[in-house]
């Protein structure tokens, strides 16, 4: 299957606009049922996986990595880099660190411990996972100057950073000549709306930021899967995360989804990913998946056009 592709932002980095997220591998999936699902998101024709070098830390028992290392052992078997757009992320924080950690020093080394674990010799996109303002931005951007002319890396983004940081990184970027962020991984999802859009959005368009939202069907919600308080507990995150979701303005929400998914014979993920597509700025969602029924709603997103009708009533759902 072939899909058009779009550009991060207004740089050459062209990917198919769907990205998995890899914080599942090694926490809701072991390496066996990681490769199937891997497999089956190449074999639909997408070619983008998201990572982190911190995942999944917060699971007892592990340290961190282990999501890179499943990645990396996939890739070495099925012999397919040169086939795969490879996104990671430094600076968030590890069960032995208080803050995230952005200077220099640390990213210059820690990126020597991704690519090992990746089993490869280059990043494509080389995140900022969380930002920590007590490091001068100079001195992270200067890192990753460093590692761009080693080779390591061919651009860089950002993910969990304030908006005023965002804009000194890329003004001091472009003042100095040193790489500029590419894109932007906001949490922007039908139900968590208002902290892009108010503080993020018009950035992204001045800037020509591309950006590749996480959490894009909100931990799961969004796919319907949870219809009674009793559901959130028969998956990992339902207690916690998800839990939130459930209030009048999420259920309101999921009824809509529910009727635009009858009306399109989709499934709600699927709508819920094609509204993101439809949103000016947005480049690509970030979507997990733990059953090959799942990249079916991958593939239908990107197949959908959805109605001017079909958005107002959606946005009209989820206004805040």
């Amino acid at each position: 299957m072939s899909f058009n592709k779009r550009k991060l932002g207004k740089y050459d980095l062209e990917i198919v606009p769907l990205i998995f997220g890899g914080n599942v591998f090694g926490w809701t999936l072991d390496k066996v049922g990681s490769f199937a699902i891997l497999d089956a998101f190449m074999d639909r024709g997408f070619d983008t996986i998201d990572t982190a070098n911190n995942y999944s830390h917060w699971v007892q028992g592990h340290v961190g990595g282990e999501s890179e290392t499943i990645i990396g052992q996939w890739l070495q078997e099925r012999g397919n880099r040169d086939k795969v757009i490879l996104m990671t992320k430094v600076g968030g924080r590890f069960n032995y660190a208080e803050k995230p950690n952005v200077k220099g020093a640390y990213i210059l080394e820690h990126v020597d411990h991704s690519l090992k674990r990746l089993q490869t010799d280059y990043i494509d996109l080389y995140q900022t996972h969380y930002d920590n303002e007590e490091t001068p931005v100079e001195e992270t951007l200067r890192a990753y100057e460093e590692l761009i002319k080693q080779g390591k890396v061919r651009y860089i983004g950002a993910s969990n950073i304030n908006p005023e940081r965002l804009v000194e990184s890329i003004d001091v970027a472009e003042e100095k000549n040193l790489p500029r962020y590419i894109s932007l991984q906001p949490e922007y999802n039908l139900f968590d709306r208002a902290k892009y859009e108010n503080l993020y959005k018009n950035i992204a368009l001045e800037k020509q930021l591309g950006v590749i939202p996480y959490y894009s069907l909100a931990s799961g919600f969004l796919s319907g899967k949870y219809r009674s308080a009793e559901d959130f507990t028969k998956y990992t995150r339902g207690e916690g995360i998800v839990k939130k979701y459930w209030n009048a303005r999420g259920q309101r929400i999921l009824e809509a989804l529910d009727e635009v998914a009858n009306a399109y014979n989709t499934s709600p993920s699927a709508i819920a990913l094609a509204w993101l597509l439809a949103q000016e700025t947005i480049t690509a969602p970030i979507a997990s998946a733990t059953k090959e029924s799942h990249i079916q709603s991958f593939v239908e997103s990107l197949q959908l056009r959805l109605s001017e009708e079909t958005l107002n009533k959606l946005n009209e759902a989820s206004r805040y």
